[in-house]
């Protein structure tokens, strides 16, 4: 069963696995950096919020909506021009990191509007009267005591786009999904198959063990 495992396959692995930590490092770094402040403002502007404005948060909440409601699969193909724009190609690691951080950021930024809704207003009422303003809310408030949930949504952000970086594999995206098609299923070698899923399994494993540990650090500071 493991004659299939020549070093030629095991260097193969060894480099589809960096590319799937590449595609979900990066997607998981820009799409935080863009989901942070977008759920940020989708709870200042909601109902109740400091800059509240019903409007604008209906947008930008059924733009989030829609991007989060599509499937990957197809927004993988459906931002191909943006793909090609941006990457210079459609197919590899770089070309996969654009609809993998397209699916990230409106995922992030809901999950951390629904870490921010659960701040007591007291806090924020607090600090409102004492002047200060919504730059001062925002981080030494809002983002401080909603910090373990944050993390714990990232958490749950990058196993996501672990299955996804695999689905990328599916059109040439690289990584060990692509790996998993082409000699797994392509060249009927259903150990190499088995071996791709133990190892995002591994990975997956280690990435929520380490988010688990950081909330739990972050809870008990």
């Amino acid at each position: 069963m493991f004659d299939s495992f020549t070093p030629a396959l095991l260097e193969l692995f060894a480099s589809s696995l960096g590319e799937t930590l590449v595609m979900v490092g990066i997607s998981g770094a820009i799409g935080a950096l863009l989901g942070i402040p977008l759920g940020v403002y989708l709870r200042l502007s909601d109902r109740g919020g400091v800059l509240e404005n019903g409007a604008a948060n209906k947008i930008v909440g059924g733009v989030v909506n829609a991007v989060r409601s599509t499937p990957f699969i197809i927004l993988l193909v459906a931002i191909i021009p943006l793909t090609r724009l941006l990457a210079g190609s459609s197919i590899g690691t770089a070309a996969a990191v654009v609809p993998l951080t397209i699916a990230a950021a409106p995922f992030v930024a809901r999950l951390v509007e629904t870490s921010l809704r659960e701040v007591d207003n007291g806090l924020i009422e607090a600090a409102l009267a004492m002047g200060a303003s919504t730059w001062q809310i925002v981080y030494k408030v809002l983002l401080p005591e909603a910090l373990p949930g944050i993390v714990a949504g990232l958490t749950i952000t990058l196993v996501s786009l672990t299955g996804y970086s695999a689905m990328a594999g599916a059109i040439g995206g690289g990584g060990l999904g692509d790996l998993g098609i082409r000699y797994g299923y392509q060249r009927f070698l259903p150990e190499v198959m088995l071996a791709v899923v133990v190892v995002l399994v591994l990975f997956v494993q280690a990435v929520q063990s380490a988010g688990d540990w950081a909330v739990r650090r972050l809870s008990h500071r």
